[in-house]
């Protein structure tokens, strides 16, 4: 059956006009930035978060997907020194910043005084919440050197774990800011082994 050359005109006339409404394709976002101390660029789809971002486009999976609400802390970074949740940070803004992760805590094979001290005192245990606890720690430590219990209770506030009962972490930042200050500093005995 042949069409009509008015036939042939609507039906192009339609496609445009449904090509038009058609969403369009969806083009990736390119960024630069530092992350862990070195400069990368990175594509990636423009609503991606930037736990997305650093966790599948930049593979550094140290940084944990916990309620992707905000609550619980385990997605914690750190953007330009300052914690950062990563899952309610779009990866797009952060053109131009630096990011820091877990994995860019240590110098070489000499782990961070707060990973050691947790490491030493048991204060990770499943280790999933560790590294938002870790780079929350650090913060504060590098804007309040030497912290108290109470002001270490509330930088930690916003990170949540659920298999400690928070005091060998308190510990932890207690002996790393010991350390960090360059004073001679052990683990109390009753950290270690339990009340006697």
């Amino acid at each position: 059956m042949a069409l009509g050359c008015q036939t042939v005109v609507k039906l192009l006339t339609l496609m445009k006009e449904i090509r038009k409404k058609a969403k369009p394709k969806l083009e990736k976002a390119h960024i630069s930035l530092r992350v862990n101390g070195e400069h990368v660029e990175v594509a990636f789809a423009p609503h991606k978060t930037l736990l997305e971002v650093l966790r599948e486009d930049l593979r550094l999976t140290g940084t944990k997907h916990g309620c992707e609400l905000g609550e619980c802390g385990c997605c914690a970074v750190l953007v330009d020194g300052r914690p950062v949740l990563s899952c309610l940070a779009l990866g797009v803004a952060l053109e131009g910043h630096e990011v820091t992760t877990v994995e860019g805590m240590a110098q070489g094979t000499n782990l961070h005084p707060l990973q050691q001290a947790f490491a030493e005192l048991g204060a990770a245990q499943c280790g999933y919440c560790t590294p938002g606890i870790l780079l929350t720690a650090k913060a504060l430590l590098e804007n309040a050197p030497r912290p108290s219990r109470d002001e270490i209770k509330e930088a930690l506030a916003g990170n949540l774990c659920r298999c400690t009962g928070y005091i060998k972490i308190y510990e932890a930042v207690e002996l790393a800011a010991a350390r960090i200050a360059g004073e001679p500093a052990e683990p109390a005995k009753e950290s270690i082994y339990g009340w006697e």
